[in-house]
């Protein structure tokens, strides 16, 4: 399991940028190697992205969300991850965004690229294409979602 963790300041308020990180079809746009986002209901996803040139297909769960804070996920099939993206002000139009993803590599073709440090420097690229997508749109979402999701509890 690989822990990535990478963080980009964006100028964009706290709620723009949180509310277009609830906006998962638009991922796309912004994340390299996925294709589409398919949001099931307010917690499920369906993902297909592409590898190495292979594509896969997986469901995730969102398993927190709290607006303007933080959006947690869990893989329930597929190639095994989880991670957090959190939100933090930095002053009236800057705001951190921090993402934090458990990652165990699955196949191949994956496991070279979390060797090489590949995947560190996708999800690198990743959140400076999502600070050049919102910073483009002048700091304004596509959409938001503002619900909550509460985190499980531990028994």
């Amino acid at each position: 399991m690989s822990t990535i963790t990478e963080s980009v300041d964006v100028k964009a308020t706290v709620s723009a940028a949180y509310n277009q990180w609830t906006q998962f079809e638009s991922f796309p746009r912004f994340m390299d190697g996925v294709d589409e986002i398919r949001q099931l209901d307010d917690t499920h996803t369906h993902w297909t992205v592409s590898v190495g040139g292979i594509t896969k297909e997986f469901d995730a769960t969102i398993t927190e969300q709290n607006p303007d804070e933080r959006v947690a996920w869990a893989s329930d099939s597929g190639p095994t991850h989880a991670g957090v993206i959190t939100f933090h002000r930095l002053d009236g139009d800057t705001t951190r965004v921090t993402a934090q993803m458990d990652i165990d590599p699955d196949g191949f073709v994956e496991n070279v690229a979390d060797k090489l440090g590949i995947l560190d420097r996708k999800v690198k690229g990743d959140m400076e294409r999502f600070k050049t997508f919102i910073e483009y749109r002048d700091g304004q979402e596509t959409g938001a979602w503002r619900g909550d999701v509460d985190r499980p509890s531990q028994h």
